[in-house]
């Protein structure tokens, strides 16, 4: 039997996490990602509880630790920079507020494109333009013009997902907007960061700078509240006015940080939103990641979601047969209940910012230890015993000798 033929849309850091396993897994991978190449920088992300499992049974434990940002933790701070609030990197076991392994979105795709790049096809500059899936398999047209079938496809292709769209209905249908927006962007480090980040919350809204591994430079962080979100997530100019008008007049460090937002090269702004859909998959197409299942920043468990998710996908084909209505039914049962703790824990950290104005303070969402270890470690790693794996490529094994 020749090999399994898997389109993977996406090369951020899902899909790339899915190619390695599935790779392992004795598929034969294609990667399209529409971007010219990989986008560096962008947010720290975070790996907690099992995440960190998964990355060990991948082989990049340390290749990952490596490339991590080295926050020390975070201060909360007033208006004047006084420091109200400490949180460790070393608390909870590194499974804190800050975790101990917490590395920018664009090193870790990195990481990631180099572990996999040897063994998977990738297409940059290039997007699935059509798609028809029969029984047997799935024929698909991309922009480039390039047609080629594949038995499986996956979109890992994140919150605005044209995958998504073209399969399984407009994104109105699946995208919940939880009332706030995010944005971040470097700045000159000016602010004297050093291994800690620093942030200011007043009101719903909140101002931050965060370390980064090249200290000559800091990540900025703005967030406010907005009950709607109509700005085109591709539309920079009117997501930069929005981020002016919504954060003038906030005080602390906001006006030092805003006077960079025009020179800075990766300005980033969106809404805190979260997918919710029914199923995550239609005959041989499936989603994974915040295509399927965004839980949002705010529930800091994207990455790890999207790693725990594409082990398990992985894993749950291959010990099918690649029989997709059996595998993708597998991989929802035992992914399910994790992604509704960590939204669950997403919609309780904007309610905590964003408390109604007659809101009894006893009625204040909590955290209960409960979901918190339900959202870190609430879900099994089976070994998939018996199923093909080809072990860590020659790549990860020197990173985690070296």
């Amino acid at each position: 039997m020749s090999s399994v033929k898997v389109l993977v849309a996406g090369a951020s850091i899902a899909g790339p996490a899915l190619a390695h396993w599935l790779r392992r897994r004795g598929a034969e991978v294609t990667v399209v990602e529409r971007a010219p190449g990989l986008r560096p920088g962008g947010q720290a992300v975070d790996a907690r509880g099992v995440a960190k499992e998964v990355i060990r049974r991948m082989g990049l434990d340390e290749t990952v630790r490596a490339a991590c940002t080295d926050t020390a933790g975070a201060y909360f701070v007033d208006a004047d920079g006084k420091v109200l609030e400490t949180f460790r990197a070393d608390d909870h076991g590194g499974d804190g507020f800050i975790a101990d392994i917490e590395i920018l979105r664009g090193d870790l795709s990195q990481v990631l494109y180099d572990d996999t790049r040897d063994g998977v096809e990738y297409l940059f500059d290039d997007r699935i333009a059509e798609l028809v899936q029969d029984g047997d398999g799935v024929d698909v047209v991309l922009a480039s013009g390039t047609r080629r079938r594949f038995d499986l496809v996956i979109g890992a292709d994140g919150l605005h997902s044209s995958l998504r769209a073209m399969v399984f209905g407009p994104r109105e249908q699946f995208i919940r907007h939880l009332g706030l927006v995010l944005a971040f962007y470097s700045v000159p480090n000016e602010f004297g960061i050093d291994r800690w980040l620093i942030d200011h919350n007043d009101g719903g809204r909140s101002a931050g700078l965060r370390p980064l591994p090249d200290n000559t430079r800091a990540m900025a962080m703005f967030s406010f509240p907005s009950p709607a979100f109509d700005i085109d997530h591709r539309d920079i100019d009117a997501q930069k006015r929005l981020l002016r008008e919504q954060m003038a007049g906030f005080g602390w460090e906001s006006s030092r940080i805003l006077a960079h937002v025009d020179d800075t090269p990766d300005f980033y702004l969106d809404q805190v939103a979260q997918v919710v859909m029914d199923r995550w998959s239609k005959g041989r197409v499936g989603l994974l990641g915040d295509a399927a299942f965004c839980a949002s920043p705010m529930s800091g468990a994207g990455t790890g979601l999207a790693l725990i998710g594409a082990y398990l996908l992985a894993g749950e084909l291959a010990a099918a047969g690649w029989d997709p209505e059996v595998a993708f039914a597998r991989y929802e049962e035992r992914m399910r209940p994790f992604v509704e703790a960590n939204q669950e824990i997403g919609r309780l950290h904007v309610r905590s910012l964003l408390p109604a104005p007659d809101a009894d303070p006893a009625a204040e969402p909590e955290f209960d230890m409960e979901l918190i270890d339900r959202a870190i470690n609430g879900v099994d790693l089976p070994d998939f015993a018996g199923v093909p794996d080809s072990g860590p490529s020659v790549r990860s094994a020197v990173g985690s000798a070296s």
